[in-house]
This record gives structure tokens, sequence and C-alpha cells, in this order.
């Protein structure tokens, strides 16, 4: 079965209330089995428009993902993110198929 992605990119304007997001998204992401594969870090935009942070979280397949988005408990951290950053964030099944050889 294909994993579950949510890809995030975010322009923060007040790190000091985004923190607060950072500090409780830990616990609604592990009750989704989410992980981390990439979170911030460096990046260079070859190609369109970029923000200044990047997150891709693994889930185990596309419903778990939509259900972490969708859940109460992540309604409120949405709440509590979007005063602090703009960004724009896509949910995408993953592949699963053949590679090229």
């Amino acid at each position: 079965m294909a994993k579950g992605y949510w890809i995030a990119r975010i322009d923060v304007h007040n790190m000091d209330g985004y923190k607060d997001y950072i500090a409780q998204n830990g616990a609604v992401f592990a009750k989704y089995g989410a992980k981390f594969l990439v979170r911030g870090g460096t990046h260079e935009a070859r190609e369109g428009t970029s923000r200044s942070r990047n997150v891709v979280l693994e889930f185990k397949d596309y419903e778990t993902a939509l259900a972490c988005y969708n859940s109460p408990e992540y309604a409120r951290l949405v709440a509590l993110r979007s005063p602090h950053s703009e960004g724009d964030l896509v949910i995408i099944e993953g592949y699963d198929g053949p590679q090229p050889a």
C-alpha cells in the first residue's frame, strides 16, 4: 500500500508565536504515526517560488494523512499556527509502482 505525505511550504513571520505550534504538534503527529522526512533544513529553490520553511511528513497511507489533517486535534494546531505563518500544504498519495531501470 502506498504511503501518504504532507508537503508543506511555510513562511513564518512570528517565530515566537510559531514555536507554540512546533512544541505541540508532536503529540498529534505521533497519534497518527507521522514521521518527519524533512523539517526545515537548508534548501535551494531552482524553479518557481519558494518559502522559507519546508516540511515533508510521511504517514502509513493516504487515508491516515487525511485523517490527521481533518482531526479536531490538528484543527486546534492550525488555529495556533495561522496567525504566525502563511503557507501551502498538499496531502498526496505516494507512488508504489515500478521505478525506471
